[in-house]
């Protein structure tokens, strides 16, 4: 697998640093995508040495900076001829958080490092994609999305920006879980778009996992205290890192695209029914995701905010 090249995101902690042992252990060529240099070098030469594989990179990358994604990619592009995987892993949410923190490109910061981010560097990145014989990436979801079977639960569109800040209290919560929302709307979005070039792009919707010591770290303290509690019985990264390695490599998926996947490796599948016995098997259950990420209106606001803050950034250059 030395010539297959993959890019993780977030990959310092966590169940990023779990996939890059994981993929760099079976022999990829794997590039960790990391915003903090300092953190992450320690844990380059730890995958290095546990690994045997010296083909890890090391490169800067803030998922919620344009300015930083567009640096990345150039980079990428210099070094690299293509790119095999991309997984998305990196995710913002600070737990505790009461006021509202935009991007550089004023964007709400959930909605920037959780979706739009994410959206902009695979548009940079598709040519690389498609230079590959298997292109696939992965779109890290949650299973905070189920919120959205509540029929009274959408994305706030009125305020990505913050435009309400002074009349609206801040969740961030409810961000975090808008974001990944807007994060399987655009999966779906983007297979559409690049199906015809040969670049499968789905989702994993991941559950409980142990939380590294480092996310810990910035929450708040009682935030801190229900962290270190679920860590008591939460499985480990490497189980979802396992997964993030089969539903990028195996056959199994080969064809899959615009489908949300969950811990289980099974596909879920958009909810018949919202209602009675249904819901609550929906809400329970691990095989159904809300209907809400396949209204067109949902998807055209969604993909349409997303084109429109890519063209606004593109035209500076």
């Amino acid at each position: 697998m030395k010539d297959s090249i993959v890019v993780i995101t977030g990959a310092n902690s966590g169940i990023g640093k779990a996939a890059a042992h994981k993929f760099a252990a079976e022999g990829y060529r794997v590039v960790m995508a990391c915003r903090n240099l300092a953190i992450s070098k320690p844990v380059q030469q730890e995958i290095m040495s546990i690994s045997g594989n010296q083909t890890v990179d090391l490169l800067e990358l803030d998922v919620s900076s344009f300015d930083s994604i567009r640096a990345f990619c150039a980079v990428f592009k210099a070094t690299y001829s293509k790119l095999d995987i991309l997984i998305h892993n990196a995710a913002y949410l600070s737990h505790g958080e009461t006021e509202y923190r935009l991007s550089s490109e004023h964007v709400e910061l959930s909605f920037a490092t959780n979706a739009y981010g994410p959206l902009y560097m695979i548009e940079l990145l598709v040519e690389w994609l498609a230079r590959s014989d298997d292109a696939r990436v992965l779109n890290a979801c949650t299973t905070n999305i189920k919120n959205f079977f509540d029929p009274k639960r959408s994305i706030e569109f009125d305020n990505l920006r913050g435009e309400h800040r002074s009349t609206r209290r801040y969740s961030s919560y409810k961000m975090y879980g808008d974001s990944k929302m807007a994060f399987l709307i655009l999966t779906i979005k983007m297979a559409e778009q690049w199906r015809e070039r040969g670049i499968k792009v789905n989702a994993i919707q991941i559950n409980r996992v142990k939380l590294s010591k480092e996310t810990i770290a910035k929450m708040k303290s009682y935030w801190k205290a229900l962290a270190w509690a679920q860590n008591l019985t939460n499985p480990h990264p490497s189980g979802m890192a396992d997964n993030y390695y089969h539903i990028c490599t195996s056959d199994v998926f080969q064809d899959a695209t615009g489908q949300l996947i969950n811990h289980k490796c099974e596909i879920v599948q958009p909810s018949v029914s919202e209602q009675g016995l249904d819901q609550l098997k929906n809400i329970f259950g691990s095989s159904h995701y809300p209907r809400y990420a396949i209204d067109h209106a949902n998807v055209e606001k969604v993909w349409g905010m997303g084109q429109a803050l890519i063209a606004a950034h593109s035209s500076r250059y």
